[in-house]
């Protein structure tokens, strides 16, 4: 057994080389999340192992969308090191359901759709168009094209209290409201600990599929102010479908670990439903709708462009040496 599966000190050989960006699994063929507690996360070559009690499992880190590591998980350097370079997303979850802290790194060298999405959210009109797209997602056959974000906001509120309505009446769980103390995972009924696991698997992974596309996770069209605002704009998107139901049905079975089971319904609910496809869709459909051919070009993985920005042309090459006789000059 080698010293790095061992875990016992340094290892004397090199890990694999890191993967190009090109050979990376795209996000939306990715295993949705795993989540691993008391254990130890290590790395052996382009493969993280998991050692508990039971014994080791290797799991491919490219195959990683998200990785939850939740109480009595210890990770290695080199599982970071090899989990940052493949793209996944890494976030620490107490016994609370609270995330800690979240990494990303882009599985593209474009940076077409972060200028899409800042030039849309830095101007008034165009990102009360991205916001009311959004807004129509949730409410199929309705014209929301004139509403005002007070309008979207007040439609949204009914929206939301008829969707915990109809679930607490198909399941028989009582409910009241939404409330939950978010240093204290039990300070809860189970319901709301069901709907916290819940929305917080289906935060980390609108975050992987919002980092994995070049996206940033801080600048959201209905949220503000927050390092994950788009994360939760693209999270509300599913909440009526994926996570508000799966919690109250298993609140309904009242299972003796709420949290785990829950967990465990979303990764499969994820996986049936192709969530991770369709988020990666909506993104894209939500930015590029004012993109041109040319930008939509370098959005594959294999364009590795890189200009120096112009404010007369927009862009000159970069790679080269200017000096005297270039315009301007």
């Amino acid at each position: 057994m080698s010293d790095l599966l061992a875990g016992t000190g340094r290892s004397g050989r090199r890990g694999a080389p890191p993967p190009d960006i090109v050979d990376l699994v795209r996000v939306e063929d990715r295993i949705s999340f795993l989540y691993f507690e008391h254990c130890k996360i290590n790395r052996s070559d382009n493969a993280i192992t998991v050692r508990d009690d039971s014994g080791a499992t290797y799991v491919p880190a490219a195959s990683v969308s998200v990785l939850m590591l939740g109480p009595g998980a210890a990770i290695t350097h080199g599982a970071m090191v090899l989990l940052g370079q493949c793209g996944a997303t890494v976030i620490w979850v107490g016994e609370n359901g609270v995330r800690m802290y979240a990494f990303g790194k882009p599985l593209t060298h474009s940076s077409v759709m972060l200028q899409m999405q800042a030039r849309l959210v830095s101007n008034r009109r165009t990102r009360l168009a991205v916001a009311r797209q959004m807004y129509a997602m949730r409410f199929p056959g309705e014209d929301v094209s004139r509403l005002t974000m007070a309008q979207l906001r007040g439609r949204e509120g009914v929206r939301v209290r008829r969707v915990y309505k109809q679930w607490s009446e198909k399941t028989g769980v009582p409910w009241d409201r939404r409330t939950y103390n978010p240093t204290n995972f039990d300070d809860s009924t189970e319901i709301n600990k069901a709907l916290s696991a819940a929305h917080v698997c289906l935060y980390a992974l609108a975050h992987a599929a919002i980092v994995s596309v070049g996206c940033s996770p801080g600048l959201g069209f209905v949220h503000t102010g927050h390092e994950k605002s788009f994360v939760y704009d693209v999270a509300d998107l599913y909440k009526a479908e994926l996570s508000i139901p799966i919690a109250f049905k298993t609140a309904a079975d009242a299972p003796e670990d709420i949290g785990a089971e829950t967990r465990r319904r979303v990764r499969d609910a994820v996986c049936d439903l192709k969530l991770l496809q369709r988020m990666v869709s909506d993104i894209k459909g939500l930015l590029l709708f004012a993109a041109s051919p040319a930008e939509k070009a370098t959005l594959a993985p294999e364009a590795n462009h890189l200009g120096l920005w112009d404010e007369k042309s927009g862009e000159v090459s970069a790679g080269r040496s200017y000096g005297m006789g270039e315009a301007g000059d």
